[in-house]
């Protein structure tokens, strides 16, 4: 796999891309409601140097770990969520977004004291493209533990027993934990599913699933030193794909697309249109969720990786997250093949 030519087809991407439409994947991750206030700027505050914003409209999204399910689900996946919410409000909201973008939230776990996690953006319109100017998070990082953690993996346990594959979104929010992981592994082998996750933080915690995919920062701060030549990124992703006895791993580069080590070798991915990259915010998630779903629909590492990189190149182009169609990702490929 050492070629960083592209290789893979609109064909071949259209096959998979069919045969992957009804494949079912157990989400487990730190769940987000993502609300959007949008207004466009009028004047500056007399109380301070900020802009005055005149409402136009708020809008909620899935969020962090339920991002992958948002684009599994834009691809005609059945993507069932487990993860843990509050007993208020914002849990409610965040089920209603989650039903209405075609995510099963059935593995979802209610822990009446922990609130749900809610990152409020704050953004103006009228600019050359929308831009965000505040952000304001309501979240508890504490990892849950007791009978909310047994509840998670229990959850893990059922719903991975009618999946393709279990995907863990590690956003460092307390709900991914080692029992989780423990759990996450136990289920997939039991199933002999493809077992993935989109990691942060330490990434022993993921030793033995079968597809890593890290950041760049992560990847340096595990193995402790910088990634700055190429030959670096060639190392990192090689030694973690043996530290973690993982499959495959994938390293993100954000606007220089990812690195990709298996058994066939290491190749490097780059973006279509570098020149067009506006926001890499949520790319990763959708990495994850496409190579997941490219893997269980009979995609070779090397297709998967391929299909990831250009559904990457329709999410940085767009300001926030995004879960790009299937149309939209063979129109990014254009007419090749």
């Amino acid at each position: 796999m050492d070629s960083t030519r592209p290789t893979l087809s609109r064909a071949a991407a259209a096959a998979i891309l069919d045969r992957a439409v009804g494949r079912r994947v157990a989400v487990v991750g730190d769940v987000f409601l993502d609300a959007y206030l949008v207004g466009h700027p009028e004047r500056l505050s007399r109380e301070g140097p900020v802009p005055v914003l005149a409402f136009e409209r708020r809008f909620c999204l899935p969020g962090g770990g339920a991002n992958p399910a948002r684009n599994l689900a834009a691809l005609g996946a059945e993507a069932v969520q487990i993860g843990v919410v509050g007993a208020d409000d914002t849990a409610a909201e965040l089920r209603r977004v989650l039903a209405a973008a075609g995510i099963d939230g059935g593995g979802l776990v209610v822990d009446p004291a922990r609130p749900t996690t809610l990152k409020t953006r704050i953004v103006a319109t009228g600019l050359s493209v929308p831009q965000q100017v505040a952000r304001i998070d309501r979240q508890l990082r504490l990892a849950v533990a007791g009978t909310t953690e047994a509840a998670v993996c229990a959850a893990v346990a059922s719903h991975a027993a009618d999946a393709h594959a279990v995907l863990v979104s590690h956003y460092r929010s307390g709900v991914v934990t080692p029992a989780v992981c423990d759990a996450a592994r136990t289920a997939a082998a039991e199933h002999g599913v493809w077992l993935t996750v989109d990691a942060q933080g330490d990434l022993a915690w993921f030793t033995g699933f079968d597809l890593v995919r890290v950041g760049r920062q992560d990847a340096a701060a595990n193995l402790g030193r910088a990634l700055e030549r190429e030959a670096d990124f060639e190392h990192a992703a090689r030694t973690l794909r043996e530290a973690l006895v993982a499959r495959v791993v994938v390293l993100g580069r954000g606007p220089d697309g990812m690195s990709v080590a298996d058994e066939a070798g290491y190749a490097v991915l780059r973006p279509a249109n570098v020149s067009e990259v506006f926001d890499v915010t949520g790319a990763g998630d959708t990495v994850i969720a496409v190579m997941t779903l490219a893997l269980v629909a009979g995609a070779s590492v090397r297709e998967a990786a391929e299909l990831a990189n250009h559904a990457a190149g329709c999410v940085v182009r767009r300001l926030g997250v995004a879960a790009p169609t299937a149309d939209e990702i063979l129109a990014e490929m254009g007419h090749r093949g």
